[in-house]
């Protein structure tokens, strides 16, 4: 094997999470009264957390007031709509199984709330992760390297035994602040075009290229 441990980001990489993110950041924009936005430009929004998606998705000029109350109200409301449409994609659950069976570690971190992240885990990738964690109070979120380099030591796996899988700019930032290598994929919610531009030397075309280059 060529690595040791597998770190993957979660939304846009091993879930398809867009429908429920988009129906409740809607939700809660016309719950204040505030327009709603599009799947396209709700897509671009993310990969930087929930604050970010709420700074991006109200009008310019909302009172930070108002940003609060309705980042409160999203959090609250996603937590429990976090798992109607969102599915893991198709070939993801077996190529992690065989990825452990093959004796890889395998975790994920994500800048989506840390319970989103154990919810769906659970639910979705039961015993397939030997770790998981999303954001968190006291530790940076990507593409700070925190999260990585906290996987790492207590998987006690060095930098140069591990790759991060993502679908953003921000994925491979973080890669590069942790000095891992970095797998970025198309499948995901940002473009071959964009990947490229955030250095991704050969975006990952689907999951049969990701497990041929895993298991070279």
């Amino acid at each position: 094997m060529r690595y040791r441990a597998i770190i993957f980001d979660m939304d846009g990489t091993i879930l398809d999470t867009l429908a429920d993110l988009a129906a409740s950041i809607n939700h809660s924009l016309e719950h204040f009264g505030l327009p709603r936005r599009t799947t396209k430009e709700v897509r671009s929004f993310l990969g930087y957390g929930s604050a970010r998606l709420v700074e991006l998705a109200v009008p310019p000029g909302t009172p930070a007031s108002l940003k609060e109350e309705l980042f409160n109200y999203y959090s609250a409301y996603y937590k429990e709509h976090c798992a109607e449409a969102t599915r893991p994609y198709p070939g993801i659950p077996e190529l992690l199984r065989e990825l452990r069976e093959k004796g890889c570690f395998t975790a994920v971190v994500s800048n989506k709330p840390d319970f989103g992240v154990n919810k769906l885990c659970a639910a979705y990738f039961p015993g397939l992760f030997d770790l998981y964690c999303g954001e968190r109070p006291g530790i940076r979120k990507k593409p700070a390297p925190d999260t990585v380099l906290e996987v790492l030591r207590k998987l006690e796996v060095s930098a140069n035994e591990a790759v991060y899988i993502g679908d953003s700019e921000v994925d491979i930032e973080t890669a590069a602040n942790a000095g891992v290598d970095c797998l970025a994929v198309l499948w995901g919610f940002r473009s071959r075009s964009e990947l490229t531009a955030a250095g991704a030397a050969c975006p990952v075309a689907g999951v049969e290229e990701l497990r041929e280059r895993l298991l070279e």
